[in-house]
């Protein structure tokens, strides 16, 4: 049977189309009540996650278990500074935790994996990354966003059952949806499927696809045209990756993360059958997000590895290094650092064992919560380890084998920031999950009063949509004005925290009515004041925090010999969050937003190209976005197998 000639073409989309693909894609309804939703609305529902959510005590006993073993692997098994130096994870490194079970850590026994929660997957995680990033960077890869999770969600039974045993014991798996000239706007997504019998037929180019240069199986976002009897649209796929046509031109090098298996995959006649098409056509993108809603949860689980690690070393080594007669610690330049980690380690933690239990529960929607802790972590992880390079001094610039060659502890710490930095990039930047969470955070808002804005609506419209914001303002504004945040006697059963829970409350409310203010400024504007919107959402993902770290810090009151500890953890990070809150609500109105803008415009039209004189420019030459033009791969094929 004669393959079809139809080639990928980058589709040409406006802005307002690539928006409508995204909005097309996203979870339109609230079933579920959202602990975050609610406080961007200004309505503090601590009821949502207070008392804090907890394991079944067999869940518990099952992921303990598993944690012992795996502890001891990476004791023993896992050398992170041979992975760093030759920029590859062993095999016999893969296979050992192939024996453990760690690629079904998350696959339902039924299948042969361990059906561990999400509070223990990420402890899991956490402990894997500290031993190596790469490592736990693979492992997440394969299951957060890999092919497990949306079979899990979206398969039938027939993949279930064919593909999931494969992966819970011997098959890596790889996400495959970033091209060379498509990042973050899948609108412009080129890769083509084209139906032809019982058969897809790909063709296309992937950019960085983690774990593609070692994965067994694929799954593959890609364009279906739209013909007589197919609805077509961005469409997923699983992928055998042996399959003939398929080509790993390229294993990409990173700043950190260097055992990362991250590759370049072309799709040349790729046929797939159409048995292997997860949901129908044109479901991809909404599989996609729904699978990052608890996926994007395995990242921060790793900054709450790293931080931990920060706060060991930062603890022994300003103990032990001295200047002007005591332990730099007790300097207070350096002592304030030390408090930052801990503090932020431990609101943290809080944040994603709080989301993480939310998520096995499945009592709430979680989208914006694990969006939230995504972001926080991601950007806290990268202060943390940065802060403790400090701390280290010239020490901590020292790669770990140049410590070790002349006599010292190999602390890797220049490679932690650099192992870090990615994740402020992964699965969504921080500029785009500013933009994600905001969306969600407005969605109340639009609901009502969307068709207002909308330039396409009718006067009718328009008009239908007016009477129906009316009613929904007259009732929500009244609410903003005051609130338990304002009584002494608020939140009283968290001791000492109950004054941050009253300024949660109040500030919530604060986020509310600024929110709506600029709504009613800008209207239909809004969407393109990204500074603005962006903090927005870092007032509420610090405040987010703030709750989950007294919820645990009472939790851990009750329950365990570390409650004074906790409480105080607890109040320090509370206090270094409202400063930033306060900062980020001043920045609302008083910034260079305007001037910024116009400087922008500046550099783009060339009047600051004097400023670029003396210098030369070491980038060498090259196109900027590498050629993805498809046809047969002209390139050695570097997938490799676990042996």
């Amino acid at each position: 049977m004669s393959a079809p000639t139809q080639k990928p073409q980058q589709p040409k989309v406006t802005e307002r189309e690539a928006r409508q693909v995204a909005e097309a894609a996203r979870e339109q309804d609230w079933r579920k009540p959202s602990f975050a939703k609610e406080l961007f609305l200004g309505r503090f529902r601590l009821d949502l996650i207070h008392p804090h959510p907890m394991p079944s005590e067999e869940d518990t006993r099952r992921g303990e278990q598993f944690l012992a073993k795996l502890r001891v692997f990476c004791e023993t098994k896992i050398d992170g500074a041979l992975i760093e130096r030759e920029a590859r994870i062993p095999d016999e490194t893969v296979n050992g935790l192939k024996k453990l079970g760690a690629l079904g850590m998350k696959i339902d026994p039924k299948y042969g994996g361990l059906g561990l929660t999400q509070v223990y997957y990420n402890r899991a995680l956490a402990l894997v990354g500290s031993a190596s990033p790469a490592l736990g960077a693979l492992l997440s890869a394969h299951q957060s966003i890999g092919v497990p999770q949306p079979l899990k969600i979206f398969g039938t039974q027939e993949q279930k059952d064919a593909f999931l045993p494969r992966l819970a014991r011997t098959d890596i798996s790889a996400f495959l949806l970033t091209e060379p000239d498509v990042g973050s706007d899948p609108a412009r997504l080129a890769t083509l499927a084209v139906p032809d019998g019982d058969d897809y037929v790909l063709d296309g180019v992937k950019l960085w696809t983690t774990n593609g240069v070692v994965a067994d199986l694929l799954v593959v976002m890609a364009r279906v045209p739209k013909s007589e009897g197919h609805k077509g649209g961005i469409t997923a796929f699983v992928v055998e990756a042996n399959s003939p046509g398929i080509t790993v031109e390229h294993r990409n090098a990173f700043m950190g993360l260097r055992g990362l298996e991250n590759g370049v995959t072309r799709f040349h006649q790729v046929r797939v059958p159409a048995a292997n098409r997860i949901g129908p056509e044109g479901a991809g993108l909404k599989i996609a997000l729904t699978t990052l809603n608890t996926g994007r949860l395995s990242l921060p689980a790793m900054c709450v590895g790293a931080g931990k690690w920060c706060l060991k070393i930062a603890r022994e080594w300003s103990a032990v290094r001295e200047q002007w007669g005591k332990p730099v610690a007790r300097h207070e330049a350096v002592g304030t650092k030390i408090s930052f980690i801990a503090a932020t380690t431990f609101a943290l933690e809080a944040v994603v064992d709080l989301a993480s239990q939310m998520a096995d529960e499945d009592r709430n929607d979680i989208r914006i919560e694990a969006a939230l802790a995504k972001l926080y972590g991601s950007e806290m992880g990268c202060l943390m380890a940065d802060e403790l390079v400090q701390i280290r001094g010239g020490r901590g610039y020292e790669t770990a084998d140049s410590l070790a060659a002349r006599g010292e502890r190999a602390v890797p710490a220049e490679q932690m920031l650099r192992d870090l930095r990615i994740n402020r990039i992964f699965e969504g930047s921080t500029e785009i999950m500013h933009l994600l969470i905001a969306r969600e955070a407005v969605d109340a808002h639009l609901a009502v009063a969307g068709d207002i804005i909308d330039p396409d609506k009718s006067l009718s419209d328009k008009a239908r949509a007016g009477a129906k914001a009316g009613g929904f303002y007259a009732r929500w504004l009244p609410k903003l004005v005051a609130g338990p945040g304002q009584l002494p006697s608020s939140y009283a059963e968290f001791g000492p925290l109950a004054t941050h829970l009253r300024y949660v409350e109040r500030a919530s409310r604060k986020l509310a009515r600024s929110t709506f203010y600029a709504m009613s400024r800008w209207q239909g504007r809004m969407e393109t004041k990204q500074a603005f919107l962006g903090r927005i959402v870092d007032i509420g993902a610090e405040l987010f925090a703030m709750s989950a770290a007294c919820v645990r810090a009472e939790h851990l009151r009750l329950t365990s010999d570390h409650g004074r500890e906790a409480t105080r953890l607890a109040d320090v990070f509370c206090r270094q969050s409202r400063l930033r809150v306060e900062e980020l609500f001043g920045r609302l109105w008083a910034n260079t937003d305007d001037d910024d803008r116009k400087i922008v415009n500046g550099v783009l039209d060339g009047s600051y190209t004097w400023l670029e004189e003396g210098i030369v420019d070491p980038s060498g030459e090259g196109a900027w976005i590498a050629d993805a033009t498809p046809g047969p791969s002209e390139h050695e094929n570097v997938h490799r197998t676990i042996d």
